[in-house]
């Protein structure tokens, strides 16, 4: 399933992200971190079909909130923009493309699929009458390896290898948007790991709709161990290796050794759990069991004690009694988990659970204001462990990173670049980052 808030997330959706303004084209990019990835392959291919005064939203569709969201960035754009050509892409646009085209701020709708063609940004296939190009997205049989330097701003690079699912969880509206599980060979990934490394980057991620499917489609199936594997000996000179979103049942045993034996894989996994109660679970249609996420847990920390745990959890799924969302509580405090993703259920049109009985929403509210709360303690605890220390510090715009993916405020006049590596003291916590000392020494 697609962690809809990826690495760069929010409790709920992302803030619109403008990807680039550069005086002909500007992207505004919501959701997930694929989309951000795929924003800058539309950068691209703009700018190299000299496409000017455009305006380029790539929407979300993973709750009702997401679209709503869209709508509105799309009119502010118009407003703001009002000779500019809007063009609208994305999930959103992919799963209902007629609601976004009788938008009157709409010129154009490209589908999942379109946005990612380069000849789909050339002015004089803009300019004809067909307003929308949204295919099929269940037809699409590849995924295509585009190099992408770095998203723009940001310190680390973003590898896609994988795109769409097959799975088809009662909450989710994200096959439809996305179609089915593809995989990028693994040739193309080792290439462009590579190249980018040569570019300068300390870290690279992986990332992709449903992760760890990665090889189910390809010539002898490999697994996403074999994928990872290959990066880490083909690209020795790559410092880190980072992994999104993975499903929990899906991590193969060359997987789960690398990651619990190899230093250069950032230590630090975010699980697709949603809930902690097994009834819940299995109305979602998830494929794992509470006991599964707390053997996992356990597995993950006995191998690599090190190793910082992340979580997707919807609050408020149909049928939750106050039972369930105690047992999603608990399995928190039991896994020790360290970073926490709340999303209140947002029941999604065309989808099983739509139709299931509905929690109140003053209810799935409280719950959630609930689990953030607890989210917030362990952070916080998470935060102290590193006080007191030393540690190499990935430098971002305006913040820097652990391994671990502990926020850290980084000290006044540190002159840093972001996607520097820099070596800082941990003074201390503010509850939510930590605080370093400003003596500071290059490790990179």
């Amino acid at each position: 399933m697609l962690d809809p808030a990826a690495d760069l997330a929010q409790p709920d959706p992302a803030p619109p992200a403008e990807v680039s303004a550069d005086g002909r084209v500007r992207l505004i990019t919501l959701g997930c971190r694929l989309n951000s990835y795929e924003s800058e392959v539309m950068r691209g291919h703009a700018e190299a079909q000299g496409l000017s005064d455009a305006i380029i939203i790539n929407t979300c569709a993973v709750t009702a909130e997401a679209v709503r969201q869209a709508r509105q960035t799309i009119r502010r754009a118009r407003r703001e923009n009002p000779g500019a050509m809007v063009i609208v892409t994305g999930c959103a646009a992919q799963i209902d493309p007629a609601s976004f085209a009788a938008m009157p701020e709409v010129d154009r709708v490209l589908g999942n699929a379109e946005k990612l063609r380069a000849e789909s940004f050339a002015p004089a296939r803009l300019a004809e009458p067909e307003r929308v190009r949204v295919n099929d997205i269940m037809s699409v049989r590849e995924t295509a390896g585009h190099l992408v330097e770095g998203l723009e701003g940001r310190a680390r690079a973003f590898v896609q290898v994988q795109n769409g699912c097959d799975h088809r969880c009662t909450f989710c509206i994200i096959p439809f948007g996305r179609g089915n599980s593809r995989s990028v060979p693994a040739g193309q990934v080792v290439e462009q790991a590579r190249e980018l490394a040569a570019r300068g980057f300390h870290e690279l991620v992986l990332t992709g709709v449903d992760l760890t499917s990665w090889g189910a489609d390809l010539l002898g199936q490999p697994s996403l161990g074999n994928l990872v594997g290959r990066i880490l000996k083909l690209v020795p000179e790559l410092p880190r290796l980072r992994l999104s979103s993975i499903d929990a049942v899906e991590i193969d045993d060359a997987l789960f050794e690398l990651i619990v034996s190899e230093p250069r894989i950032a230590p630090h996994l975010h699980l697709s759990l949603q809930a902690g109660a097994d009834l819940i679970l299995k109305r979602m249609k998830r494929r794992h069991l509470r006991s599964d996420a707390l053997a996992l847990a356990a597995r993950l920390r006995a191998g690599r004690p090190e190793i910082a745990l992340g979580a997707d959890f919807i609050v408020g799924f149909p049928t939750e009694t106050e039972a369930h969302f105690a047992d999603t509580v608990a399995l928190v405090e039991e896994a020790g988990l360290d970073y926490i993703h709340v999303f209140p259920f947002s029941p999604r049109p065309g989808t099983p659970a739509a139709k299931m009985p509905q929690v109140p929403k003053p209810l799935i509210k409280a719950r959630a204001a609930r689990l953030r709360a607890l989210a917030a303690d362990r952070l916080a605890l998470r935060l102290e462990q590193h006080v007191g220390t030393d540690a190499e510090v990935l430098v971002e715009r305006g913040m820097g990173r652990l391994a671990d993916f502990a926020p850290v405020a980084l000290p006044e006049g540190l002159g840093a670049a972001p996607g520097s590596l820099v070596r800082l003291s941990l003074t201390g916590h503010d509850q939510s980052r930590l605080l370093a000392a400003p003596t500071v020494c290059e490790a990179a």
